[in-house]
């Protein structure tokens, strides 16, 4: 499976974390691109075509669901497949992100085997039976 994903996390820590775990599953051959901000995500996405967007909540300037929002206004971005990674992570975090238009949502601290596993079951590779 070839993937282009772009992720949106403020944490060079995490945004690493996220590349390396997907990176090193055989399963995926992917291209993976940052961005510090939802501020910066606004400015790559018009110009790139995501297969997945992931994103965290709490970011300054433009935070995660106002790009998650914004996406799903958008004519270009409206069906992207979005999936939330944050520290905020109780059950009323959880809907309101996936009320916003998520597709699936990771609260942090997550496994890389959970990454890989909720990426294959939003973008339908293998062993997702889509």
């Amino acid at each position: 499976m070839n993937l282009r994903i772009l992720v949106v996390d403020d944490s060079s820590a995490m945004r690493a974390y996220v590349r390396a775990a997907l990176e090193e599953d055989a399963a995926f051959s992917v291209e993976v691109e940052d961005a510090t901000s939802g501020f910066e995500a606004l400015r790559l996405l018009p110009r790139e075509r995501f297969d997945l967007v992931i994103v965290d909540i709490n970011m300054p300037n433009i935070n995660g669901l106002e790009l998650i929002s914004f996406m799903r206004k958008s004519q270009q971005h409206h069906k992207t497949p979005l999936l939330i990674i944050s520290t905020e992570s109780t059950e009323r975090d959880r809907e309101r992100g996936l009320s916003l238009g998520a597709d699936a949502y990771l609260g942090k601290p997550f496994s890389s085997e959970a990454l890989v596993e909720t990426v294959r079951r939003i973008c339908g590779g293998p062993g997702t039976g889509g």
